[in-house]
């Protein structure tokens, strides 16, 4: 809008310059002058419209921005201040152009009039050339921040497909463990609800054997229904080599009183344990390497309360097994 202005004053100036001459002089100085304010009403009008396109580029242009990720902001920003200098440039260079066309026509005219508009072409260029140093410098930070943006995209797909890894994993093991509890469910149908239940938690499954079902009171020898109890689940371990198995004795909070091999509790509960060990290992080829005896005396029960009916739930032997890990750790050790 300035230079329009310029242009205005510059006319004015040349009409006084020429007030001198002639009428006839004066009536072609003043069609001259309509000429000029057509173009000048005309210039305003088609920067009016540049003006308006501009908005509805940047209005355009702050609604795609809002779409994009988190993860792209100081790159989107970057490409913003890119568009916008490079909208400017575009207008600069329109002006530059209507600049130059201007310039040609009034060349032949007054010298100062062309020196005048010889330094406001100069001014525009070099403000060209500073926007065009300005979109190379942003240029270059939009590409680094592209190739950090590509980096990280390329590091989250290789994490997703470590975790699409792992929970193939887990997968494979709740299956194996649903598919092992479903088998001793079929092997030990006739003894599920008399002294026997098969529960499934923790990705673990706990064949829980009540006493009465293993042995007499105060003993470590297996009955003989519990042996057949006990054969039935090692035929099904020794048919799934990948599960660990864990063997824990329990008792009641009722203090040992003999004076024999069995001293406390905590004997008693070891030495059940043994029992089965040997039991299954005798009656299957289950490797002993997966094999755990462990006793837990009185110190785990079932029921807390001191009543005849909570003794007898927590005098028990439970069968944990637990499927081997050796895939999962591969798989950790290796990411």
């Amino acid at each position: 809008m300035k230079n329009f202005y310029n242009l205005i004053a510059l006319l004015i100036i040349v009409s006084v310059m020429y007030s001198c001459v002639p009428q006839r002089k004066l009536e072609e100085e003043q069609a001259k002058r309509q000429t000029c304010d057509k173009d000048l009403a005309a210039l305003k009008i088609s920067n009016q419209e540049c003006e308006t396109k501009l908005n509805e580029k940047e209005k355009i242009l702050a609604d795609n921005i809002k779409q994009i990720a988190e993860l792209q902001t100081d790159s989107t920003q970057a490409g913003v201040n890119f568009r916008k200098f490079a909208s400017k440039y575009e207008t600069l260079n329109t002006i530059n152009e209507q600049l130059l066309t201007k310039y040609n026509s009034l060349l032949a005219g007054n010298m100062a009039d062309t020196k005048k508009l010889s330094g406001e072409l100069q001014l525009t260029q070099n403000q060209l050339l500073k926007k065009q140093d300005e979109l190379k410098e942003l240029e270059g930070q939009l590409n680094n921040q592209k190739k950090n943006l590509d980096a990280l995209t390329a590091e989250l797909t290789k994490r997703e497909a470590r975790v699409a890894e792992l929970e193939g994993v887990l997968k494979n093991k709740d299956d194996a463990v649903n598919d092992l509890k479903k088998k001793l469910s079929d092997a030990l149908f006739g003894f599920e609800g008399k002294g026997l239940t098969i529960t499934q938690k923790n990705g673990k499954v706990y064949v829980s054997m009540e006493e009465n079902l293993l042995f007499a009171s105060g003993s470590t020898t297996v009955e003989v229904k519990g042996v057949e109890a006990l054969k039935k689940v090692a035929k099904v371990l020794e048919q799934n080599s990948d599960i660990n198995i864990l063997i824990e004795g329990h008792t009641d909070d009722v203090p040992m009183t003999g004076k024999g091999e069995i001293k406390d509790n905590w004997d008693l509960s070891v030495m059940r344990a043994t029992s089965i060990v040997k039991i299954i290992t005798k009656n299957s080829s289950v490797d002993s390497r997966r094999l755990t005896a462990a006793g837990r005396g009185e110190y785990f029960p079932i029921d807390p309360a001191k009543t005849a009916e909570a003794r007898k739930k927590n005098r028990r032997t439970e069968i944990i097994l637990t499927p081997k890990l050796d895939e999962l750790f591969k798989v950790l050790e290796t990411n």
